[in-house]
């Protein structure tokens, strides 16, 4: 099955608007997948190397509507995280660069945009909607999951994610 209809069906799965009460707890044990992917510039991302710093790993796709709406807030949670050690690592979910490159240049994304051309991120993450978010903590283990979109500039996202240690 094509990978885009395939993410399509997880978008029409009803995937609506999320609240950070929808955050998910990640048991502890539960091992961080690898994640070593490069950007539109061709520089290489190693999770492991922002150890140390909170990091929202983000799966999305152009097509994804809430993807597209949510993108402007996480610009803003950027700003509101203040001098909090924080990243956010959007990873697209195996589309072309020249249509990531269009949605970046209407969007405007403050972070790096992570390119999985052949999947293998999205199976080793377990990802199965657009979007899927982890937030890794500073010892580099996944702390909290939601799947679907989300205003990240909420107050109460902001205070949750500046409480992680």
């Amino acid at each position: 099955m094509n990978k885009k209809l395939l993410l399509i069906i997880f978008l029409l799965a009803g995937i609506g608007a999320v609240h950070a009460s929808n955050l998910q707890a990640v048991d502890a044990s539960t091992i961080t997948p690898a994640l070593k992917l490069r950007d539109l510039n061709g520089k290489e991302h190693d999770l492991s190397q922002y150890r140390g710093q909170i990091v929202l790993v983000q799966f999305w796709a152009t097509y994804c509507t809430p993807c597209r709406k949510e993108m402007p807030s996480m610009n803003n949670l950027m700003k509101k995280m203040g001098k909090v050690p924080f990243r956010i690592l959007a990873v697209n979910m195996g589309e072309t660069d020249e249509e990531v490159k269009t949605f970046v240049k209407e969007v405007k994304p403050d972070f790096p945009i992570l390119m999985d051309p052949d999947g293998h991120s999205i199976t080793d993450w377990k990802v199965f909607a657009a979007p899927s978010n982890f937030i890794v903590g500073p010892d580099g283990k996944v702390r909290y999951t939601l799947f679907g979109g989300v205003e990240w500039d909420s107050d109460e996202l902001v205070t949750t994610l500046k409480a992680i240690k």
